[in-house]
């Protein structure tokens, strides 16, 4: 049994109790563990003036933070590559259960850190060591997510499955959003330094476990129990496999992925602070937008996992990719205008990126199964590293040329460069091994 391709409209079937029951949980876990690893971006500000000595200049200490943020990103591969092995070898449940415990303790464990006043440099060598435990948790959970629903889903449906999971991650985007935004409303900035910045690792952390004990609930993916019953597991290094028989898919992967990056780091995570005070907008109004973006990013994925299954994720990747580059050239030139219609572009934009949903769909497809977990979670997790960390730098280097319109033009240039994969999977797809 192997995961219809998503590549082309097929015929689709129902979804189960069985299907369904699989999807929400692993969809709950998905979004508990991403919000996890994204919380951290959200009380930045607290824990740069905590975990570091009391004379550094504030925008070192962000910095430092930022960077601490970015280790998340660049400890994924290991964790992926790891994980994805043990996952092509073991089975994907086991996998799927160990990464939402791995990201679940070091959140817990955040949030009762000793800060740089009682411990001293102790205090930001432990949360770099947290928050690399936490990237190489991340780096299994998303791409075995990818292949633990799509394996699971029936023909037809591979699309929305996938896309309702992304969803589901990208709701713990949206549940740290209104977390943070509720604490910074409710509390004054003394009480965020003394205690309030403990708060949504706390939670995190308690919701992680429930989620480990969740998942217990589930079963292997018929794909893996099947190869496992007809000895069909690979017999040599997977990734060594993906390396050398399938670069092709690992390209591919690797390009859309750079669109996945800037659509959610810029536009979602990190645009409130890119556009409130070149632009002047309130606290509030950016608050709100962020939350309602979200919101409609989350739908949005399930809008274009559903088309997907409609049209193929070729053309769902077109589309997307062209409504994306649209979409945020029309919010930055209202912004330029003045952001008088910020609240309602922002929540449009946070729906077209939703079409980072097409992504995981291209990538299931584009390695057979003894090897998928590998492949994806390669491309996936080294592209992300490279991409993720790369992203402040390369907009603050196009913002000497062209401005405060630099992070459009750099999601634009990634959305064109999606674009054109789109287009080559929809010419070429009878030729490329799929």
């Amino acid at each position: 049994m192997q995961a219809a391709s998503p590549l082309s409209p097929v015929p689709s079937q129902a979804l189960s109790r069985g299907d369904i029951k699989t999807l929400f949980l692993a969809a709950l876990g998905g979004a508990l563990e991403f919000y996890d690893f994204v919380v951290f971006l959200f009380v930045a500000a607290p824990l740069s003036h905590l975990f570091f000595p009391p004379g550094t200049a504030p925008w070192l200490a962000k910095l430092q933070v930022y960077g601490i943020f970015a280790a998340g990103y660049l400890a994924r591969p290991l964790g992926g590559i790891v994980m994805a092995h043990f996952g092509d070898r073991s089975g994907r449940k086991k996998m799927f259960t160990l990464s939402v415990f791995l990201m679940a303790l070091p959140t817990l464990v955040i949030g009762l850190l000793p800060v740089h006043a009682q411990i001293g440099l102790a205090a930001p060598l432990l949360l770099l060591l947290l928050r690399i435990t936490q990237g190489v948790a991340i780096g299994g959970e998303v791409p075995g997510a990818w292949v633990f629903v799509a394996e699971h889903a029936p023909p037809g449906r591979v699309g929305f499955a996938v896309g309702s999971l992304t969803s589901g991650l990208t709701v713990g985007i949206l549940l740290g959003s209104l977390l943070a935004a509720w604490l910074h409303h409710e509390l004054t900035p003394a009480q965020m330094l003394d205690w309030g910045w403990r708060v949504p690792f706390l939670i995190g952390g308690v919701f992680g476990f429930v989620a480990v004990w969740l998942r217990r609930w589930l079963s292997e993916t018929p794909v893996f129990a099947a190869m496992r019953e007809r000895k069909e597991l690979s017999r040599e290094l997977p990734l060594r496999s993906v390396l050398r028989g399938h670069l092709g898919g690992v390209a591919l992967s690797m390009l859309t992925t750079w669109m996945l990056t800037a659509a959610i780091l810029v536009l979602i995570l990190m645009l409130p602070s890119l556009v409130q005070k070149p632009f002047n907008l309130a606290q509030d109004d950016v608050s709100l937008g962020n939350s309602l973006s979200a919101l409609c990013l989350a739908i949005g994925c399930v809008f274009f996992g559903w088309l997907v299954d409609r049209i193929g994720a070729a053309w769902a990747l077109i589309v997307g990719s062209l409504g994306l580059i649209l979409g945020t050239y029309g919010l930055y030139d209202d912004l330029a205008a003045g952001g008088a219609h910020f609240l309602v572009l922002y929540p449009a934009v946070g729906f077209l990126v939703g079409s980072v949903a097409v992504v995981p769909c291209l990538m299931v497809a584009a390695f057979p199964p003894a090897i998928r977990y590998s492949g994806l979670s390669f491309a996936y997790n080294v592209a992300y590293a490279v991409f993720g960390a790369s992203t402040a730098a390369l907009i603050g280097l196009m913002a000497e040329r062209v401005g405060q319109t630099a992070p459009a033009h750099y999601v634009v240039i990634t959305a064109a460069v999606s674009l054109l994969v789109g287009v080559y999977v929809l010419v070429r797809r009878k030729k490329v091994s799929y």
